[in-house]
């Protein structure tokens, strides 16, 4: 089994390290992979970068023109 503890010299004082290890380590409980259900939020990304790229045409358009 392996020695999870810190050694002497390199003592944490807050326990960050092994919070961090112990949140990691964790197995999720109650998290599933979920269904995509139509996109939701992907639309919503696609449309902006749409809009940014019509945006940024527009205003090369306007500057070159």
């Amino acid at each position: 089994m392996a020695n999870n503890q810190a050694p002497q010299g390199n003592h944490d004082p807050a326990g960050s390290t092994q919070m961090f290890r112990a949140f990691v380590d964790e197995a999720p409980q109650g998290r599933q992979a979920a269904p995509t259900s139509g996109g939701g939020p992907r639309i919503g990304l696609i449309l902006g970068v749409v809009v940014a790229v019509a945006v940024i045409a527009g205003v090369a358009w306007l500057a070159l023109g």
